[in-house]
Order: structure tokens, then C-alpha cells, then sequence
């Protein structure tokens, strides 16, 4: 009897307790307590989702593109990274783009 006692402390002590909150508090309470432990576990990764979502969207808000050299500069620096062309009179965000108003078509020709 010993060794059970021993083994299963925790499940003793939580049940001790739970017998004590049902008659002070009330059915009403335990449920409500675990109905909202419930929606905090459902709710908890929807806010998070959302402040990743609002994240992206402030970083991609922040997005350069060169006009010379074609790479993605983040921040407010009035120079290329990787070119140092101008970045003032660059046209924000060109990632909303469609592929076909930025690719170049080219014909092929055969060469005699």
C-alpha cells in the first residue's frame, strides 16, 4: 500500500484537491475554469499567427529593388548594397509585380 502511495503522490494530491473545489466553489466554477483554459489554448496560436502575419507585412513594406542590378534592399538606405546605385527614385515594393510585366522576351535567331 505503501509503494502506491509512494508512486501515484500527485494523482492523490490533485484529486484531494479537486474533491475541495467542487463543494467550495461549485460545478459552475470548474467548468468555467476549464472552458477557459480551453479557448486560451485555441486562441493562444491564432495571435500568434496574427503577429506573424503583421510582420511580414511590415517588412515587406520596407522592400527595395534596384533598378540597375535587380537585388532586394530592406531598410531606408539611399544606396544599392551590391551596386551602389541609387535607391531615392526607386518605385516601393515591385514584389507585387506580375513575372510577365518584368520578363524580357527575346526571339531566337539562327546565326549563319
Amino acid at each position: 500500500m505503501s509503494y502506491f502511495l509512494k508512486a501515484n503522490k500527485n494523482l492523490i494530491t490533485y484529486s484531494l484537491i479537486f474533491l475541495l473545489v467542487i463543494p467550495i466553489f461549485g460545478i459552475n466554477f470548474v467548468l468555467s475554469f476549464v472552458g477557459n483554459i480551453l479557448i486560451l489554448l485555441f486562441l493562444i496560436p491564432l495571435l500568434l499567427l496574427l503577429l506573424v502575419f503583421m510582420g511580414f507585412n511590415f517588412y515587406k513594406s520596407k522592400i527595395n529593388t534596384c533598378d540597375n542590378c535587380g537585388s532586394i534592399n530592406l531598410g531606408i538606405s539611399e544606396y544599392c548594397i551590391n551596386c551602389g546605385g541609387d535607391l531615392k527614385n526607386v518605385s516601393k515594393n515591385k514584389l507585387n509585380k506580375k513575372p510577365g510585366e518584368s520578363t524580357i522576351e527575346i526571339k531566337a535567331e539562327e546565326i549563319k
